[in-house]
């Protein structure tokens, strides 16, 4: 008996409980009475800050950047209104101010979708905002590039191009005052070609930390950055050697300082790149051990990265005897018209290089010199130049002539 009596009292609360839900939807679907709400930290907007710009003024602070508000309406708008809280809002319109401090009363800006005839603003903290205005300042900075990240190996990053190359920072003077740098910044890993487009302008303070917090305005807030990538090799140096004098490359060791140069330059343009060419030694030219310095001369397409402009060819003729002769056969040729010239210098001992059982078998009378005086064009003597010199040798060329030689000549008209 007593059993039946707990079940059934169990029963009845759990059907008054039941009845009271059921009653309370009904109310609130069917009825939908009023109710209030508190709406925390409602962000604060401002509009008419370009009015101000134009009176040379800004916005220098605010004494609250959000209010709490007190708002009554159907439970079923202040429903609505808390799904879209993230869109609710309150402005202050700046527009009339004044420098200095200004209490100024906020609008609350409702989300589109509420009914705003049905919901009353009854309470707000605070009721109003101070605004302190000041005069506007400016300043103008070149924006700088800055790579974060890596470049891919054996890729290099050129110079960026930068679009605009200055911008002007706005506001008061305290913020703009902490301004020391505008970087474009490019976050990237592996960088391996050429990149396009527009980068956020970065704020930095004097210690080359970001200022996220500045009360400032930019007149531009991107910029458009074309930074080049190109391929980066090191590419050997090389010398073509003449043979001449009885030797040939088999006959010399040689050393080239700088041995390489490292380049950058396009991919197709680098493709092909295996050797970068100093020019030629004619090896009549060394007697014994000599050093020549080539210019390093690049396509305008590419880009000397190491920065070396000149190497220097060390060359060294081994294994190889020399032997001079009188020689008395000089002939002159190319004399103008109007000189007469005659030989000063009747002799020149001239060397021959080779193996020593070749130079054995060669007489002074295979031997001549050939002097050209086109240049010539005074009366007197004249030393021809060894540029205009050139010895000659009827041979095998198993040997040949070294060294420069000059004559000297007696010119008359």
């Amino acid at each position: 008996m007593m059993e039946h009596i707990r079940e059934s009292k169990w029963l009845n609360i759990l059907m008054s409980v039941l009845l009271a839900v059921l009653f309370w939807l009904y109310v609130r679907a069917e009825l939908d009475p009023a109710q209030t709400s508190w709406f925390y930290h409602v962000p604060v907007e401002i509009t008419g800050s370009s009015v101000l710009t134009r009176q040379g003024l800004t916005v220098a602070n605010l004494s609250q950047s959000t209010v709490d508000l007190r708002i009554e309406g159907p439970v079923s708008v202040l429903d609505s209104l808390s799904r879209s809280r993230k869109d609710l809002s309150v402005t202050l319109d700046v527009s009339k101010c004044t420098e200095g401090e200004n209490k100024l009363v906020y609008t609350p800006n409702w989300p589109v979708n509420i009914n705003t005839e049905s919901i009353t603003t009854i309470d707000r903290d605070p009721e109003t905002i101070t605004v302190t205005v000041e005069k506007l300042y400016t300043s103008s900075f070149n924006v700088e590039f800055q790579l974060k990240g890596t470049v891919a190996d054996g890729y290099q990053a050129g110079t960026a191009a930068i679009n605009p190359e200055t911008v002007v920072v706005s506001g008061p003077a305290e913020q703009v005052s902490r301004v020391k740098k505008v970087v474009a910044v490019l976050e990237t890993e592996n960088l391996d070609q050429r990149f396009a487009g527009d980068l956020p302008l970065v704020l930095l303070d004097e210690n080359g930390e970001q200022i996220t917090d500045a009360e400032v305005t930019l007149d531009s807030p991107t910029a458009y950055v074309v930074l080049p990538v190109v391929v980066v090799k090191d590419i050997p140096l090389t010398v073509n050697f003449l043979p001449g004098g009885g030797a040939t490359t088999d006959d010399i060791t040689y050393e080239i300082n700088p041995k390489s140069l490292m380049v950058s330059g396009a991919e197709s343009d680098m493709e092909s790149l295996s050797e970068i060419s100093l020019g030629s030694v004619d090896l009549s030219k060394v007697v014994g051990t000599n050093t020549f310095t080539f210019p390093i001369d690049l396509d305008a397409s590419l880009e000397n990265v190491t920065g070396s402009t000149s190497a220097t060819v060390t060359v060294t003729v081994n294994g190889l005897d020399t032997r001079s002769f009188d020689v008395d056969n000089i002939q002159m040729v190319n004399v103008p018209d109007g000189y007469q010239v005659t030989l000063a210098t009747q002799v020149r001992t001239v060397k021959v290089r080779g193996k020593q059982e070749d130079l054995d078998n060669i007489d002074a009378s295979q031997l001549s010199i050939v002097a050209d005086l086109s240049d010539v064009d005074f009366a007197g003597l004249y030393s021809v130049p060894a540029s205009k010199v050139k010895a000659y040798l009827n041979a095998d060329s198993s040997v040949g002539v070294i060294g420069d030689y000059t004559v000297v000549v007696n010119v008359s008209r």
